[in-house]
Parts: C-alpha cells; sequence; structure tokens
C-alpha cells in the first residue's frame, strides 16, 4: 500500500510540475513613476556600463544621467514577491516587461504606488500570424568579375569606394544587428572571416531566451550580409571589417507589440556594450490583435515605445539606422516605427540606378519632419539570400544595412565626430539635400563628400587640438576627464578655480586615460575653470557647476 501512494503521488507531481511549466502566460508593460531604491549611482558609471560604453560618452560629450540607472531592484522585487516573472526591463524608459498566469492580479499591479500605468503586450496563446513580415523576394543573377562582385554598385552608387579604397572598412566599430534570426550564419562561407577573426562578439535571444539565434530565421543573416558579407570576387559586404553583435528582438511567427519592448531591451544591451552603430530592418504600425496597432498619428518621431528606445539610443551616442518600410504598394503606404524617430536615420530603397523601388514606404512622418531621410539600394540587393546562397534579393531591409555599413566606415574614418554630426554629413551630402521629398528624402549620400564635410568641421578640429575631454557640462557631484591621444597618458595636476581665481579643488594623478573626480557636491555652484597640467602643457575649462 506505501509503495502505490508513493506512485501515485510521484505521477501527481510530475502531473502538477508539468501543468506549471506549462500554464501559459500573458505579458504586459508596467510603467514605473520613478527609480527610487536603486543602488547604482550616476557618479559610479562602470558599475553599470561597459568601459567601451563609458569611453563612447566621454568622446561625444555625453553625460551620464537618470536615464542610465538600470531599473530600481526594489520594485523588481516587490513585483517578483506578487508572482510577475521579470522578462524584459528598460532603464531608459523605466519600465518592466512581466509575464503573469493569474491576468487578475494586474489590476493590484496597477494600484501599487510605485507603477504608472500596465499595458498589454502579448497573449497567453497565439496562433502563427498570416502576415509576411519581410515580404523580400530572391532573385537569381549572373555574377560580375570584379573584385566586389555584383555588390560593387551598392558601394559606388553611395561613393563608397572613396572611404575603402582609404582603408576605412568598419575596423574597430562595433555594430549590433536587431532582426528575426541568423540562420546558419555560424557555418555560410559568407561569414568566414567574421567567425575566424572572431569578429561576433555576442548574441542574445530576447524573444525566447533558450534558443540558438543561428536556428531562427534567415533575415538577419541576410541583413548581415550586406555589411560583413566576404567573399572577395563576388560579395564584399559595405563594412566588412566591423565586429557585430547579433541579436533577435522579432518574432516572426507572431505580430504584438512585445515586440517593441524586444527591441528596446536589445538596444539598451548594445548600449551598455559600448556599441557604435545599430542597425535594425525591423518596423511596426500592425498588431494580430488591432487594439494593440499605432495609427498614422503615432508614427510622429517620439511617441512609440521602439521609437523613444531608438531616439535614446542616439542621444547615447549610437548612430541608429532603419528600414523605413515595405508599405509603398500597401493600404498603408507610410513609414513604421522606429524609422520615424526624430534622431532615427530611416532608409529608404532605390536600385542601382538610383530609381525608387515602388514598395519603399512614404513619408513624411506625422507632423511633417523629413522621412525617410536618405536612401540605398534595396531593390535587388547583392546578398546571401534566405536560402544561403549568393542572389538578389529587395526591401528596405537591405538599403538600412547597405547605409549602416557605410555609416561605420564613416566613424572609423572621422573618430572624434558626433551622432548629430555624422547624421548630418551624411544628410548633407545626398545628391536632393536641398530639396527634399516624401520619396527619398534628402537622396542617394556621397560618403566622399560627407567625409569631407567633417574633416572641416569646426566642432571635431577643436576636439582634435584638445589632449583632454571633460564631461559633464554643466555638472553636480562628480567629472569624467578622458585623455583623447591614446599611449601618451602622463602624470597630470587637475585644478579648479572660482570667477575670483581662487583655488576650490586641487589633486595629482598618475598616468591614465582616465580619470574620475567624485564627491564634487561642496564645490560652488556657477562657472568654475578646471586646468590639466601634464608635463609642460596645461589645458583650461570652463564648467558650470549645478546643484545634485
Amino acid at each position: 500500500m506505501k509503495t502505490k501512494l508513493i506512485i501515485l503521488w510521484f505521477f501527481l507531481l510530475v502531473e502538477f510540475i508539468s501543468f506549471a511549466q506549462s500554464t501559459p502566460k500573458s505579458y504586459y508593460w508596467v510603467q514605473l513613476k520613478d527609480k527610487k531604491g536603486t543602488p547604482y549611482q550616476i557618479s559610479k558609471p562602470e558599475v553599470f556600463l561597459s568601459q567601451r560604453a563609458i569611453n563612447r560618452r566621454v568622446r561625444q560629450h555625453i553625460a551620464i544621467d537618470e536615464t542610465d540607472l538600470p531599473v530600481s531592484t526594489v520594485y523588481l522585487d516587490s513585483l517578483k514577491k506578487r508572482g510577475l516573472e521579470i522578462f524584459h526591463t528598460s532603464k531608459w524608459l523605466n519600465g518592466v516587461t512581466v509575464r503573469i498566469a493569474d491576468t487578475a492580479q494586474i489590476r493590484k499591479i496597477a494600484a501599487l504606488p510605485f507603477v504608472a500605468s500596465v499595458q498589454y503586450t502579448r497573449p497567453a496563446n497565439v496562433l502563427k500570424s498570416a502576415r509576411n513580415k519581410f515580404n523580400e523576394d530572391d532573385l537569381q543573377a549572373d555574377i560580375g568579375p570584379a573584385t566586389y562582385g555584383a555588390s560593387i554598385s551598392q558601394l559606388t552608387q553611395l561613393n563608397g569606394q572613396y572611404l575603402h579604397g582609404q582603408g576605412f572598412r568598419g575596423k574597430g566599430i562595433q555594430i549590433a544587428v536587431l532582426d528575426a534570426g541568423f540562420w546558419h550564419v555560424s557555418q555560410i562561407a559568407a561569414f568566414d572571416s567574421l567567425r575566424i577573426t572572431k569578429r561576433i562578439l555576442g548574441t542574445r535571444d530576447f524573444v525566447d531566451p533558450k534558443s540558438d539565434v543561428f536556428q531562427q530565421h534567415s533575415h538577419g543573416m541576410s541583413v548581415l550580409s550586406c555589411m560583413g558579407g566576404n567573399v572577395p570576387g563576388l560579395l564584399i559586404g559595405t563594412a566588412p571589417d566591423a565586429s557585430y553583435y547579433l541579436f533577435r528582438s522579432e518574432d516572426v511567427t507572431t505580430e504584438y507589440l512585445i515586440e517593441e519592448d524586444n527591441w528596446v531591451a536589445a538596444a539598451e544591451l548594445a548600449d551598455s556594450l559600448g556599441v557604435d552603430v545599430i542597425n535594425s530592418s525591423l518596423g511596426y504600425y500592425s498588431f494580430d490583435d488591432t487594439k494593440m496597432s499605432h495609427p498614422y498619428s503615432d508614427i510622429n518621431g517620439k511617441t512609440t515605445r521602439v521609437t523613444q528606445g531608438a531616439n535614446m539610443a542616439f542621444r547615447k551616442g549610437i548612430l541608429v539606422f532603419c528600414s523605413a518600410g515595405n508599405e509603398g504598394s500597401k493600404a498603408w503606404k507610410k513609414i513604421i516605427a522606429p524609422s520615424d524617430g526624430e534622431n532615427v536615420i530611416a532608409v529608404a530603397a532605390v536600385d542601382k540606378n538610383g530609381v525608387r523601388a515602388a514598395f519603399s514606404s512614404y513619408g513624411p512622418a506625422f507632423g511633417g519632419a523629413i522621412k525617410p531621410n536618405v536612401a540605398a539600394v534595396g531593390w535587388s540587393t547583392y546578398l546571401v539570400t534566405s536560402s544561403g546562397v549568393l542572389g538578389y534579393s529587395s526591401g528596405t531591409s537591405f538599403s538600412s544595412p547597405v547605409l549602416a555599413g557605410m555609416g561605420a566606415c564613416l566613424l572609423q574614418a572621422n573618430p572624434y565626430a558626433n551622432v548629430k554630426q555624422l547624421k548630418m554629413a551624411i544628410e548633407q551630402s545626398a545628391h536632393q539635400y536641398s530639396k527634399p521629398d516624401s520619396l527619398l528624402g534628402f537622396g542617394i549620400p556621397d560618403f566622399g563628400k560627407a567625409d569631407k564635410y567633417l574633416k572641416v568641421s569646426s566642432v571635431q578640429n577643436q576636439v582634435l587640438k584638445n589632449s583632454w575631454l571633460v564631461l559633464p557640462n554643466p555638472f553636480s557631484d562628480y567629472l569624467l576627464i578622458q585623455n583623447t591621444t591614446p599611449n601618451s597618458a602622463q602624470p597630470c595636476l587637475v585644478s579648479i578655480y572660482n570667477l575670483q581665481g581662487i583655488m576650490v579643488w586641487q589633486s595629482t594623478f598618475g598616468s591614465s586615460e582616465q580619470i574620475v573626480l567624485q564627491n564634487l557636491d561642496n564645490l560652488p555652484q556657477g562657472v568654475l575653470f578646471l586646468t590639466i597640467r601634464s608635463g609642460e602643457k596645461e589645458e583650461r575649462f570652463k564648467l558650470v557647476k549645478t546643484k545634485r
């Protein structure tokens, strides 16, 4: 009898565990009110940002602020205690994506004092969507004899050979690719050079953390080949020497609002790692649950969460490229989020002769902002097709990475340019900059001209002649001081003076490329002057001290 009871309890336990594991869970976005209780401090960014991310901010004079602080662990613990599973967090938007089986709890969650609002983003049980998300077609064609093969026109249309010819092919630049999967990138010969030189820096699946991105959809693989593909004589991408992070944020089987939150989570990781460029051949406006869909009035450059995330990535010093969309021949016709972002470079599609593709989405953004921004080859782009062989495919999904790769080369050629300067140079170099329209925006860029614009930039020249960068400015309780000339660091004396010339702070530092001045709360508010003496050279900076 005892044995039978044990067996009975065993099967009941197995059944219970099986039921618990298979209980479907719905997804919600929980918007938090603040970040009270966070253990992190703005003055100690190395705890939550990589050194590369900090260096990118220093180089571009971008202050580290509260949006960089991770979500409050106190609030996360409180949500977990109430049975919610934390799926994503967003420090930029100060929110959490959660999963829960008992949806009756949601009203109680919404009533918590630290919660601003709750939004339903994905149902527990979903059916495969009938829509074709990417809408690209594979086409076959002969291969040209040149070094770049049939991909040569994608480069020369942008005058990309000007940068490639000088050796600027993306070396040292890190690009995050946000997409639907990277099928067989770990095996396909076109990516051999990335694998051999270990320039696939990492992967992450934000849809299903347990999955292998190399076994998912082929779309991201084709996108990557436009930048990082390297088959001499056949295909050379626009940034063949760059390094890549491959992030899956898109679930092609369904279309729900949660994918925007996946996107933001991926972009935040890219920022924390120190990535320089994001390419996103994804876009959103219509969902399987129509109540989640965006009206055109939301495509205004700042409303949707995915657009807010893209804008924030740019403000953190990342150059962001997005497909304008393939809606030009459909009922919607317009651009889609996040390509509407005011800081995003939205890319339309043309053929190798510069003729606009009929499927390429129209602008402007709601409110009249110029969109798309620019254009590149997205109609018969030469790449690794969805079947894993070289051929042609079409879609703004491919014009975006073609351009993003060139953006990486431009950054390599101008390492002290900030993202605003880079975006402006790309737009100003385009063929219809003086008469932009709603089809191609400013038109097709010329990266030779863009490079020359940056080389004569007075802002960049000012940065180049200084040995040190000091930020943030204004500041409250800390300062970061970065040596801009690698391998030249010497011991230095740092002093701070008030307007009357009275020294209010001073310290000596050993040889270091970066110095962090902390606990500056007690310095007088207003205009101060900081001097850095290193060897025989002294540099002076005007700063503004504010209250914390």
